[in-house]
């Protein structure tokens, strides 16, 4: 059996939808599963146990309708026997039109669309998280099958790619002979960036409080911002790291694995620490749902909004809402998360 799973979004988005593979590949242990993604996301996914191929989409291809319809043409030849278009939009929906020979094609159902699947999803609308709703898809297969059902999401890193990010964090003056913090400040999506001068008051009462040290991880794009907020805290300079740049995604993976937690705005990187169980604590901008986005949440890997500090909100500016969520809040719930899981 030959299985193609599409997922065309970021990093989170992409590593949430991973749950599907898992399923798919312990439910059919001799499929060949695999899994569709953008160029800079797939990296994560390589040595990943539940996934046989990453198919990367380039931006070229992204661009370029008639490179991405022969890339798709070309992955399609392979006769998929399922085909599962999790993004149900008319570009990833060429996948099901150029497979119609598999058994099922399996999409969300929505108006004047979806003509090429054999099987359309209503939205549910009794989903615990962004995980569950993901499964939902694979319902159709329960007809004729005994699925298998993983919600959990993993990233494998390797033991040589983590010894090769400890040298290098080593060499920009990380001591792991005590804890070491990855904090993420900043967010691809500015709405998501919790109020910088409240995420300096925790980044200074964590240090002052705890002998750690904290790792300012960052996106090119992200690079100016983070170098701005370390120059503004010199008396914390030497515990506070903005000197090491990751080249890739599965790059700030080997950083994030050697690191004893995360705190920070919610995003892919979050994600991406959940993926290795690195301990987590995520702040929630008030547009984040973090019942969807906090999947699979446990004592390990929690969260904060808003609407948890204050229900009703009415009549509060954007900004006002945020900083329901103060610096004493996060701070607390972040040092009882490091008592409990980081020990050195």
């Amino acid at each position: 059996m030959k299985i193609l799973i599409v997922r065309f979004k970021q990093i989170g988005d992409s590593i949430l939808a991973s749950p599907m593979c898992n399923t798919l590949k312990k439910s059919f242990p001799d499929a060949e599963v695999d899994y569709v993604v953008y160029e800079h996301v797939a990296p994560i996914f390589e040595n990943h146990k539940y996934i046989d191929n990453v198919i990367s989409i380039s931006k070229a291809e992204q661009k370029n309708p008639f490179k991405y319809l022969a890339k798709v043409w070309k992955v399609t030849r392979k006769k998929y026997d399922i085909v599962i278009d999790i993004m149900s939009t008319p570009k990833s929906e060429v996948f099901t039109l150029f497979s119609p020979g598999a058994e099922y094609r399996i999409g969300r159902k929505k108006k004047h669309r979806g003509y090429t699947y054999t099987h359309k999803i209503e939205e549910p609308r009794d989903t615990k998280d962004k995980v569950d709703k993901f499964l939902k898809m694979l319902k159709p297969l329960e007809e004729k099958y005994d699925i298998k059902y993983d919600s959990n999401y993993i990233i494998t890193i390797t033991p040589e790619e983590k010894e090769y990010m400890k040298n290098k964090m080593e060499k920009a003056g990380v001591d792991f002979s005590k804890p070491v913090v990855a904090c993420a400040i900043n967010s691809r999506v500015p709405a998501k960036v919790y109020p910088v001068d409240n995420m300096t008051k925790v980044i200074k009462k964590l240090l002052n409080d705890l002998d750690i040290q904290i790792i300012f991880y960052y996106s090119p794009d992200e690079k100016a911002f983070a170098k701005n907020v370390h120059e503004n805290m010199l008396e914390n300079g030497k515990r506070i790291f903005s000197n090491i740049e990751t080249s890739s995604i599965r790059e700030l993976g080997m950083l994030l694995s050697n690191c004893d937690m995360f705190f920070g705005n919610e995003g892919g990187p979050r994600h991406l620490a959940q993926s290795l169980d690195v301990p987590s604590f995520a702040i929630f901008s008030p547009s984040s749902s973090k019942k969807e986005w906090l999947s699979n949440a446990n004592d390990r890997h929690q969260g904060v909004e808003p609407y948890d500090l204050k229900e009703n909100t009415e009549g509060m500016t954007r900004d006002e809402v945020y900083r329901l969520i103060t610096p004493e809040y996060v701070v607390s719930k972040v040092e009882e998360m490091f008592s409990k899981y980081v020990n050195k």
